[in-house]
């Protein structure tokens, strides 16, 4: 077995699927800080965010066998993390109605925003506001693959992202 910095992605899922302790070792080494920070960014704690780092992990070596290659095994991952943190947070999670939005209207930004203002602002989200706005702006996801990750519709999404917007323009000026 290859030394566990070195495995490709291929010999990587090759172990997990033979249940090799050194390749498990080497997916999480590999991804976890990048998982974390997704964690945390929809959980918006600390320790839940390790919670669910660990629970999607869990889930990940248990499903690898249903990996089939169609994306990257980063990408499958993400979306266990981001499954496994929106079931956690799931029940604090209240949506807004879907109202017309003019896709016209634009928020406009200050020309001031330093990074640790702009966690603290995004953090400070309701969670429905913050999942959606990460997965989307953040993680690049369309609205239409964070409908089906959520089960929430598509124009649920895009009010979501549009009122999370506008609640982080309000809390970025509470931070100037």
């Amino acid at each position: 077995m290859p030394r566990t910095t070195m495995m490709t992605e291929q010999e990587i899922v090759k172990g997990c699927l033979a249940n090799d302790r050194h390749a498990q070792r080497a997916l999480y080494d590999k991804y976890k800080n990048a998982m974390f920070t997704l964690s945390f960014r929809v959980a918006g704690d600390f320790g839940l965010a390790e919670e669910i780092l660990q629970d999607a992990f869990m889930k990940v070596y248990k499903g690898i066998p249903t990996f089939r290659g169609e994306s990257t095994l980063g990408a499958w991952i993400k979306v266990i993390v981001v499954r496994t943190a929106y079931t956690k947070i799931r029940k604090k999670i209240t949506y807004d109605p879907i109202e017309y939005i003019d896709k016209d209207e634009h928020i406009q930004w200050s020309h001031k925003l330093d990074t640790e203002y702009l966690e603290k602002a995004i953090l400070d989200l309701p969670e429905g506001y913050r999942t959606v706005f990460t997965l989307i702006e953040i993680e690049g996801y369309a609205h239409r693959e964070v409908a089906e990750m959520l089960g929430i519709s598509e124009g649920t999404s895009k009010s979501q992202l549009f009122y999370a917007k506008r609640k982080l323009r309000d809390n970025l000026k509470y931070y100037e």
